[in-house]
């Protein structure tokens, strides 16, 4: 955990207060989590999804 609190001090976001790190640190964590859903969904159901390309 000093590892990470370490790095999070040293980052763009040091100097603001903890309230601002925990919103940054929270939009971060849904971001990931929403991207390991959809890859999983994909993965999941991805032969059953066909693909058009074209205008």
């Amino acid at each position: 955990m000093d590892v990470v609190k370490e790095i999070i001090d040293n980052s763009a976001i040091g100097p603001f207060s903890n309230g601002f790190k925990s919103v940054v640190l929270s939009l971060f964590a849904s971001i990931v989590c929403a991207l390991l859903v959809m890859l999983t969904i994909l993965i999941l159901n991805g032969s059953s999804i066909t693909f058009h390309y074209g205008y």
